[in-house]
């Protein structure tokens, strides 16, 4: 039995959960500006690129099962910022929308990139072969599931 293995630094699980609460942690003040959560900031990038979708849809893109979400909506929506509306087609279908205030926050997110640039401390190529290769690497795990 190789022992070599079981150490940490040889973990691929390891350095992707630290650096995902380094990350999240990052965005932490810069969204308590907004008074954001980083789970609500993730719904409202959705919601700012397609402005209408449904949980179901909103799922599938951020990974997060109905449960988890249910919750984060509820309070988005408690907040003005999204419309919780139930399909008058299928009952079970929830259609998620920006409201005004909703689409007025872009506005205020918009530099919020640039600040998490800067803050990871890589160049630009490093951020977008990081970015690609992880999402080459979700995406062949949901061909595999």
């Amino acid at each position: 039995m190789n022992m070599e293995q079981l150490k940490l630094d040889q973990q691929l699980c390891f350095p992707l959960y630290a650096a995902s609460r380094l990350v999240t942690g990052l965005y932490r003040p810069l969204l308590e500006e907004l008074s954001l959560t980083y789970p609500q900031y993730l719904v409202l990038l959705v919601l700012w690129e397609k402005e209408s979708v449904t949980v179901k849809e909103l799922g599938e893109q951020l990974w997060l099962d109905s449960g988890t979400l249910t919750p984060l909506l509820k309070r988005l929506q408690e907040k003005a910022l999204v419309t919780r509306i139930r399909s008058s087609h299928d009952e079970r279908v929830v259609n998620i929308t920006l409201t005004e205030a909703g689409k007025a926050l872009q506005e205020q997110a918009a530099s919020i990139p640039d600040q998490m640039f800067s803050c990871l401390r890589l160049e630009r190529e490093q951020v977008t072969q990081l970015r690609e290769q992880l999402q080459q690497f979700l995406v062949q795990h949901t061909q595999v599931s």
